[in-house]
């Protein structure tokens, strides 16, 4: 195991975000994991947003051994994603640089706060691809992945503050919030938005500390 620099950046919320053209993805709540891919070596590392293993045998066993309750992640990310990201990033010249990392959330129906229930069956969902020039514009990341289990597309259109009053008010079919992501001349550009509803369970569950949970 190595200890990396936060591997997904921290995402900030709606304060400060660009009031222009997004798309907005459903927010799971669950665990944010690393998958590297390297053009000749494959598929070689993974781990969570401040750890990485190799991902071999002896790594994987080291992930389990360092995270339980996210054992599943790796047979889910060989079942449902390794050659399919792979033939995309073969395929298509937009991803012909040496390494490419792609991002996931790991989660089952009653996941929150990022802890996992044992019995609950799990899944990953497709957040994120970086590549050399950082992460991949999100309307392009909609035309080359949509074919994998991506995350699911709330909205497309301006960020407003109706918009961000809608889905905290519940307007939106999602459990904890959006990710709303745009592009400028800085690149890709996030805002997460919680709803009230999510902000009570985090009341409830976690009382004067529930703000180390929120946004």
């Amino acid at each position: 195991m190595a200890r990396v620099k936060l591997a997904y950046p921290k995402i900030p919320n709606s304060k400060n975000a660009p009031l222009g053209k997004c798309v907005a993805f459903e927010k799971y709540d669950g665990t944010n994991l690393h998958w590297v891919w390297e053009s000749e070596l494959g598929w070689y590392a993974f781990g969570t947003r401040r750890d990485r293993f190799d991902l071999d045998d002896r790594g994987i066993a080291e992930f389990h051994a360092a995270h339980p309750g996210l054992e599943a992640a790796t047979d889910l990310f060989f079942q449902d994603f390794a050659r399919s990201l792979e033939a995309i990033f073969r395929e298509n010249p937009l991803y012909g640089c040496p390494e490419i990392m792609v991002f996931t959330e790991f989660f089952g129906p009653h996941s929150f706060a990022g802890m996992h229930k044992p019995d609950d069956p799990k899944q990953l969902i497709l957040l994120d691809v970086q590549t050399d020039i950082g992460m991949v514009d999100p309307q392009q990341f909609i035309r080359d992945f949509s074919g994998v289990n991506i995350a699911r597309v709330i909205y497309v259109g301006k960020l407003t503050g109706k918009f961000i009053d809608d889905v905290r008010a519940g307007k939106y079919d999602v459990a904890e919030g959006v990710v709303c992501k745009g592009s400028n001349a800085s690149g890709v550009w996030m805002a997460k938005i919680k709803t009230h509803a999510y902000m009570k369970r985090l009341q409830q569950a976690f009382k004067d500390d529930w703000q180390n949970y929120w946004e």
